[in-house]
């Protein structure tokens, strides 16, 4: 098929081999960064949505496609929906004892998500890096890291779009020898500093890496250290994006900062 999502690359991966932790993270990893059609039982009412739920296998399930056509394709009438990120959906099911049906019957990538496992990605995405402060003194180049851990912040930052201008992978060595690998973000937007660690904590965590693998800093493109990554670090462009439009009342869900409300 000509029309398979990311999703369904993920998913055909983690069946291909059901022994395989790694396969088994990057799918959870995609279906959380995902823009996921949670299907509604009523239009949304300001913050408040009301999924449709399902009794099946025991549990009750919503639904969500990763295309409007495949909701279309398994409702068979226009229906209610909102567009959220599966991080979102995660975090508005979890202790309520739902289960998450993804593309039911309409794509490769149909699977029954019990609410154990949906309580365990949003327990696994509300994990915060820990913070601290060293002095670099020297930047080197990457050597020796795992293939894994370079296609998952990759796939990572590609959902980071317009948080900052750049990122280089280096060597770093701190005041009093400490060694570490960086990943220094380029101008980041004032505020995005939290969400772009965050990012890359879980692209270490679904790839299966130790968290303690990788340091992250912030630079401005002036700073006489930016000069020193991009002679020696590995770089990763980050998207911008297009020209911002006017556009009406926001859709539940698209404030980060006020998350939608399940009813």
């Amino acid at each position: 098929m000509s029309d398979l999502t990311a999703l369904d690359a993920a998913h055909a991966a983690m069946e291909a081999d059901e022994a395989n932790a790694a396969a088994r993270l990057r799918f959870y990893e995609r279906l959380a960064d995902s823009e996921l059609f949670l299907l509604l039982s009523e239009e949304p009412v300001d913050e408040n949505v009301s999924p449709e739920l399902f009794e099946l296998s025991d549990h009750a399930f919503v639904l969500v496609f990763d295309r409007e056509d495949r909701l279309a394709q398994f409702v068979g009438r226009p229906a209610p929906y909102a567009a959220l990120s599966g991080r979102v959906i995660a975090g508005l099911l979890d202790g309520q004892g739902i289960g998450l049906g993804v593309n039911l019957e309409v794509a490769p990538s149909s699977i029954l998500i019990p609410p154990e496992a949906v309580t365990w990605l949003s327990e696994t995405l509300g994990h915060a890096p820990d913070e601290a402060e060293a002095r670099i003194e020297e930047i080197g180049r990457p050597a020796g890291l795992p293939e894994a851990l370079l296609e998952a912040l990759d796939s990572k930052l590609v959902t980071a779009t317009g948080l900052a201008h750049s990122a280089y992978l280096a060597a770093a060595t701190y005041e009093g020898g400490a060694r570490n690998h960086l990943l220094a973000f380029v101008d980041a937007v004032p505020g995005a500093e939290d969400a772009l660690a965050k990012a890359v904590s879980e692209a270490l965590t679904f790839s299966g890496i130790e968290a303690g693998a990788l340091d992250v800093s912030f630079v401005r493109a002036s700073d006489p250290l930016a000069a020193k990554l991009a002679q020696w670090g590995l770089r990763f462009d980050l998207p911008q994006p297009e020209e911002v439009q006017e556009l009406g009342r926001a859709a539940p869900g698209s404030d980060p900062d006020k998350p939608p409300i399940l009813r």
